[in-house]
């Protein structure tokens, strides 16, 4: 099989390495990719968005199967122009794409099939939502502009004052373009959270092993919330009892609410948890795998992923039996200085081999490019290093242990990934 992998980050690497482990796949290219990238497949200089070239594309080369990745060019209906020319391609169409693209939708959905999540309210005006926040006077609170911001559109704000700024940053400062024109104010939430990926082909949901994701830019939990510094897998939290629960009270009735809604979802289904004193409740969808969660989820997955993408295009998900590895996976990412807000590109690392890796790990590759050899920064997230082994302490001290021998000019990482609560 030819396939093409849509994106550039992270999560595209980790899915197309464990795609080149299926002995169906032939040829794999990515659009528009990274210089990690590079070394496992054939780069193709499409910008992601660009619908109309990606189409031309797969079917000038006989493309068989298409992964859409991103959460961009899902929302914007990438699967409905490819399925529109006769080729098969995962992911969600706009239609059940909306259930990441507009926090506001999915939080509506929640409330209309009683899906345990925070308590919140709608805005379309910042005057109105700070009346709201002044009156409710509880903190933190959390602010969440409606639409997509590279999964930095979510403040928890400590006060008034921080939430009256939040709100005028997304809505009136417009931090986020357009995804800030209405927002969610919730209630924050306590307790262990958990990331659980489950692939669904609209009537059978097979949720996969879960993990747990470091937001935070710093250690302790400090900082900025980022798009994720590092994960594990699985979360120590999250125990049979509970995902049976979830099982029964979030993830089929999700399913099922997007049926009733005429919006079938066919794909990866995120599911963003809080384990709370009250019980298991949602934070957020995604319509996509997570970034960094597909960097410790996918080593761990034993079944070809290639059968599963056909199993859920062709809605015989039920019909397959997905096996996982034992053990544990841990994933430490390396990021730019100053990232999430001003950092600089074009920084030389050493300590990779010439494809990308330090041996005894799997080093996915985000922000990089390849020239002349040598591999250079290119964007906030570098690199997400992934070890595997029996425990996650092993896990740990293999990923940590390769991430001592790679070093650029104001090279970021945090120490304590798996260690926080």
């Amino acid at each position: 099989m030819n396939i093409l992998m849509i994106g550039s980050g992270g999560r595209e690497h980790a899915l197309i390495k464990k795609l080149l482990e299926s002995p169906k796949c032939t040829k794999l290219y990515c659009a528009p990719g990274n210089g990690g990238i590079s070394r496992d497949a054939e780069i193709v200089n499409i910008p992601v968005m660009d619908k109309e070239k990606m189409v031309e594309f797969a079917k000038n080369n006989a493309i068989d199967l298409v992964f859409v990745a991103p959460d961009d060019p899902l929302a914007d209906g990438m699967i409905d122009a490819f399925e529109d020319a006769g080729i098969r391609a995962f992911g969600p169409n706009k239609n059940a794409a909306i259930i990441e693209a507009s926090k506001v939708f999915s939080k509506d959905l929640m409330k209309k099939y009683n899906i345990p999540t925070a308590m919140y309210e709608t805005f379309d005006n910042s005057k109105s939502a700070v009346e709201f926040i002044k009156i409710n006077d509880t903190y933190p609170i959390v602010i969440k502009a409606d639409g997509l911001a590279l999964g930095k559109g979510v403040i928890i704000a400590e006060n008034f004052k921080e939430a009256e700024d939040a709100v005028n940053s997304i809505m009136e400062d417009k931090k986020f373009g357009e995804s800030g024109n209405h927002i969610v104010v919730e209630e924050f939430l306590t307790g262990p959270e958990v990331s659980v990926l489950a692939f669904t082909d609209g009537k059978c949901v097979k949720p996969m092993v879960s993990s747990k994701d470091h937001k935070r830019a710093y250690d302790n939990d400090k900082g900025l919330n980022t798009g994720g510094m590092g994960t594990i897998s699985p979360n120590p939290y999250y125990t049979d009892e509970i995902a049976k629960e979830c099982m029964d009270k979030i993830f089929v009735p999700t399913i099922k609410a997007m049926n009733q809604e005429g919006r079938t979802f066919k794909g990866c289904l995120y599911f963003g948890l809080m384990l709370t004193p009250t019980g298991p409740k949602v934070i957020e969808y995604n319509a996509r795998f997570g970034d960094p969660e597909a960097q410790v989820v996918l080593p761990r997955l034993d079944t070809d992923l290639v059968d599963i993408c056909q199993a859920v295009i062709d809605e015989k998900l039920s019909d397959i039996d997905i096996k996982w590895k034992k053990g544990a996976a841990a994933c430490v990412v390396i990021a730019s200085g100053g990232y999430p807000v001003d950092y600089e590109k074009g920084k030389e690392i050493s300590g990779l081999d010439e494809n990308g890796q330090v041996e005894g790990t799997i080093v996915y590759h985000a922000g990089t490019k390849y020239e002349n050899g040598k591999f250079y920064t290119n964007g906030g997230r570098v690199l997400g290093v992934t070890a595997v082994a029996d425990d996650l302490d092993s896990a740990l001290e293999k990923a940590y242990g390769a991430v001592s021998k790679i070093s650029f000019e104001d090279m970021h990482y945090r120490t304590d990934i798996g260690r926080t609560k």
